[in-house]
């Protein structure tokens, strides 16, 4: 087993809701094999960054648009990760698919929360509001969240865990998108990235 912490980089796009989770998560006890170590942005405007500096944590921004290409971009995030030395990488929220070359570096060392309760309503083009949107255009009556492990297909990795979340009479997209973050992803996310720094310090597949 590992002395240290698993070292953790957390990448952003937005407004960083589940970075917040993963960070009141840390200061509460509830991460305690893991630490945030880095925020890794793909957009210099993300609020998240501003939560990153709040909590004094570190945080590098690797613009997407200020890239040639896919490849330069990922150069830059993989330069990043080497340099903070990071272990595993919780994608929160990060709003650009990572080639299969770049996900292959990272066996079960990188994972995604998604807003349903996967294989609903996921894959490339589902994202955001879009996901609840589908599930209420279906008329499903519960929907939830899913923390799964990254690999080359868009939210094709191994689930970690899951939670359900029923949809009410009267639901819109974004009630609905509040409501699977409050009572899901906020506490799915912190328990699983908890799980599998545990599981990485003592050398153990999960």
């Amino acid at each position: 087993m590992r002395d240290s912490q698993t070292r953790i980089a957390v990448l952003v796009s937005g407004g960083g809701t589940n970075l917040q989770a993963l960070i009141d998560a840390q200061k509460a006890g509830i991460l305690q094999n893991g630490k945030i170590e880095l925020v890794l942005s793909g957009n210099p405007d993300a609020y998240a960054l501003v939560r990153a500096e709040k909590a004094g944590i570190p945080a590098v921004t690797v613009g997407r648009k200020a890239c040639a290409n896919r490849e330069e971009f990922e150069s830059k995030l993989l330069a990043a990760l080497e340099e903070y030395k990071i272990d595993l990488i919780v994608l929160a929220g990060f709003m650009h698919i990572l080639s299969a070359d770049f996900t292959g570096r990272w066996p079960e060392r990188m994972i995604n929360v998604h807003p349903s309760l996967i294989p609903s309503f996921c894959g490339e083009g589902f994202y955001g509001l879009r996901v609840h949107e589908a599930a209420l255009r279906y008329g499903v009556k519960v929907t939830g969240a899913t923390v799964h492990f990254v690999n080359e297909v868009p939210d094709g990795g191994r689930i970690i865990a899951q939670k359900a979340v029923e949809i009410q009479e009267g639901d819109t997209p974004e009630i609905l998108q509040k409501r699977v973050m409050e009572e899901a992803e906020w506490i799915l996310l912190p328990r699983a990235v908890e799980k599998v720094s545990m599981a990485i310090r003592k050398g153990e597949r999960i």
